[in-house]
């Protein structure tokens, strides 16, 4: 599962206790000792930095993969005062906190992908990107940034993402928000995800059903699918229930088309649609935890990078404290 791990950050105190939290997630996951190790690092620093530096943030980790090695994505959001210089905040003795000053710059070397953005009256997101061993060399292809968070009180998040690439040109990714939240909707949107792992190389319409027959002892959830074939240059697409979903390149949004229902429950009627997908696009797709009146071209610069950024930025400024919370960014490299 995609799940993110959710850290609040408010005070000085609660770095410590952020850290130990962290500890207990890698270990409990049985990453690397030499990764944990850094991970532990990166969490001190930018929790400390969230607590002296804003009025408080949210830390948010999620294991990420490759065939041959695990990592570790972590993303510190602060709705604080914002920097138009974020690079003058790296070098190491620059504090306005009466501190060494070497905090970020410990977070950049310790990380093997580190970007930011800072928006003056719009707050600050940071995203360290963290390998067992360091990457190979990205090639074309797709890559995902996610925030995937429960409704505070809950164990379990409702919501639910997965991504298949069996090919650089070709990639599926889908989103299942569980009726209701907790475990019970934890059980059908994880079950959306079972039937889409197994069946990557059904028809989006087939693997649907074939959802809708097995989550019929769930209580349902909202689920919508997306395929991008970039060397045919389309995107294929189901959708049943309020999930979101959205291409985006350059200056124009293409929003796509859900049907009304629920998969494992009861909807009158869905179907795939095709529609053009641009070289270099990016998908976006969110469950109604996440509010869908955000505009990128508010964010200066945030089209450019990271996928996890446009996540954490998006998740950050626009979900809604009383429900799971998932938005999920597939971006083209090209």
């Amino acid at each position: 599962m995609n799940h993110s791990l959710r850290v609040p950050v408010t005070a000085p105190s609660e770095a410590g206790g952020a850290r130990r939290r962290v500890a207990a997630w890698a270990k409990e996951y049985a990453l690397p000792a030499d990764l944990a190790g850094s991970v532990a690092l990166v969490v001190t620093e930018l929790a400390t930095n969230l607590a002296l530096h804003t009025s408080g943030g949210v830390l948010l980790l999620r294991r990420i993969s490759t065939a041959e090695q695990r990592g570790v994505e972590i993303l510190s959001l602060d709705k604080g005062p914002g920097v138009t210089n974020f690079s003058e905040c790296l070098r190491d003795g620059f504090s306005t906190a009466g501190t060494a000053g070497t905090g970020l710059g410990a977070v950049r070397r310790a990380s093997h992908v580190f970007e930011v953005h800072s928006q003056p009256g719009l707050g600050t997101a940071i995203l360290s990107e963290l390998w067992a061993k360091p990457p190979a060399r990205a090639k074309a292809g797709f890559y995902a940034g996610a925030a995937n968070v429960e409704l505070a009180g809950e164990e379990s998040c409702g919501d639910a993402w997965s991504t298949l690439s069996p090919r650089p040109d070709r990639v599926r990714m889908m989103v299942a928000d569980g009726l209701g939240h907790g475990e019970f909707a934890a059980m059908a949107s994880r079950k959306a995800v079972e039937i889409f792992q197994k069946g990557g190389s059904l028809p989006l319409f087939d693997l649907v059903e074939a959802m809708h027959a097995a989550m019929r002892s769930t209580r349902g959830a909202a689920v919508a699918v997306a395929e991008i074939d970039s060397q045919k240059g389309k995107l294929y697409y189901t959708g049943v229930g309020n999930i979101a979903a959205m291409i985006v390149h350059e200056d124009k949004t293409t929003r796509l088309m859900s049907h009304n229902g629920t998969v494992g429950v009861q909807y009158r009627k869905f179907q795939e649609l095709t529609y053009d997908w641009p070289s270099g696009g990016t998908l976006v797709m969110q469950s109604d935890g996440v509010k869908v009146d955000w505009q990128l071209n508010r964010y200066a610069g945030l089209a450019a990078r990271h996928p996890g950024l446009w996540a954490g930025v998006l998740y950050r400024d626009f979900h809604r404290p009383n429900d799971d919370a998932t938005i999920v960014v597939l971006r083209e490299r090209i």
